[in-house]
């Protein structure tokens, strides 16, 4: 059986994103100097929007733009220094790319700067835990909002990994930030969801919540999957996050067959690869589930 519903999310001035056909790649465009996979690459706007058209070029679906590093242990960067590092590359990329953009951020003035610019999407890492102001701006523009669950700040949020069902927690307290956004005038078309890999999680916790990807089905709204080059796929012999491109084909092959509509990678043109290959199996899984269900009626 096909694990995945179909949805429409409308696009501020866009075209909506239609999700559960094929599964959607979202690129990653890090303009920081300390991201844990790629920091300071993208940290010149010319360099970051060459990458992003890169990116789309090599198949990316959405791209996704960031000024702060949210790895485990950063400090909070103030909003200025956030939009001074983003907004020169949405005002170069906006125009030239065909893709819907998002803006990685969970700060009101933030988001609100790169919707001005045309962005049509917000990505908030704290599912509105940190700025609640965040959600009347995006209630009053109509974007989009991926929900991604998370416990406490970057610097100590491993202080609050602790679970017993790692998977119907998540879901849980996903609805909980719902239910939040619906209170702010957010609608739930508008919503996608994000279980978090390695935010307030341990490695196992990361694994698990994988795993449990199936309990995010109950939410009925479309699920974001961001496994890549995580710390938790490193292998024994790691040598640091570009080395786990294997470990990530694999976390976003297992994502897209338990139903993820989006995965978000560094890699696209490789993982657009793997993708496809994921969506072919979950095409046949569905015709053989079906056929087997004709048989026996």
């Amino acid at each position: 059986m096909n694990r995945r519903r179909r949805y429409t999310v409308p696009l501020p001035g866009a075209a909506p994103l239609e999700l559960g056909g094929r599964t959607l790649v979202m690129g990653i465009v890090n303009v920081t100097p300390d991201s844990f996979s790629d920091g300071g690459r993208c940290l010149d706007p010319g360099r970051a929007v060459a990458h992003a058209l890169e990116l789309e070029a090599a198949g990316a679906d959405l791209l996704d733009v960031g000024g702060e590093s949210t790895r485990p242990g950063a400090g909070a960067l103030p909003a200025d220094e956030e939009l001074a590092r983003v907004v020169p590359v949405l005002r170069r990329l906006m125009g030239q790319v065909r893709a819907p953009v998002s803006i990685d951020t969970y700060k009101a003035r933030v988001a609100r700067a790169a919707l001005d610019l045309g962005v049509t999407m917000v990505n908030d890492v704290s599912g509105l835990l940190y700025e609640p102001a965040l959600a009347e701006v995006v209630a009053s523009r109509g974007a989009a909002l991926v929900l991604m669950h998370n416990r406490g700040r970057s610097r100590e949020m491993y202080q609050d990994a602790e679970y017993g069902d790692i998977g119907r927690e998540v879901a849980a307290e996903l609805e909980d930030r719902i239910a939040v956004a619906a209170g702010a005038g957010i609608e739930r078309t508008q919503i996608i969801v994000d279980p978090g890999l390695g935010f307030a999680k341990r490695a196992a916790h990361s694994y698990a919540a994988l795993a449990s990807i199936g309990d995010l089905v109950s939410l009925d709204r479309p699920i974001l999957v961001g496994p890549s080059r995580k710390s938790f796929l490193a292998a024994d012999d790691d040598a640091g996050p570009a080395d786990r491109e294997w470990e990530t084909a694999a976390a976003v092959t297992a994502a897209v067959l338990d139903g993820a509509h989006i995965v978000r990678v560094h890699q696209v043109a490789q993982l657009v690869r793997v993708v496809r290959v994921a969506d072919r199996i979950q095409t046949h899984r569905a015709e053989v589930d079906a056929s087997r269900t004709e048989a026996v009626s």
